[in-house]
This record gives C-alpha cells, structure tokens and sequence, in this order.
C-alpha cells in the first residue's frame, strides 16, 4: 500500500505521510525536527512556564472569588 504524497506547508517539498511521522501532518520531516528544536530551548520551556502560572492564577480568581 502506498502513502499519500503531501507538500509541506513551510517549504513546499514534497514527502510521505507515514503514520509513525512526527510532527504535524502537512510538514516534511525536516520543518518537523526544526520546530520541535525550537520549542525545547530554556527560554521557550521558562516562558512556558510563566504563561502557564498566569492562567492557573487567572482560572484560580475567577473561579473562587467572592461576589459581594
């Protein structure tokens, strides 16, 4: 059985949707990789991290305020 043939939505070359590919399914392998790259970095982890403790903090005060 073959696999579609699909063009990566970033650089435009063509590629295999296989099922075990990583990453989203209109990018190649290679943007995969790249992107996946991107996201591990400490600054991206730690803004993350922030982002993460506004909502908790946000979701927190909306759901256990008192009305007056």
């Amino acid at each position: 059985m073959a696999f579609p043939i699909k063009v990566c939505s970033i650089c435009g070359e063509k590629f295999e949707l296989r099922p075990d590919k990583p990453g989203f399914a209109n990018r190649c392998p290679s943007c995969s990789e790249e992107d996946d790259a991107a996201d591990k970095t400490a600054t991206a982890r730690e803004s993350n991290r922030e982002l993460n403790e506004a909502r908790r903090t946000a979701m927190r005060d909306l759901l256990y305020r008192k009305d007056s």
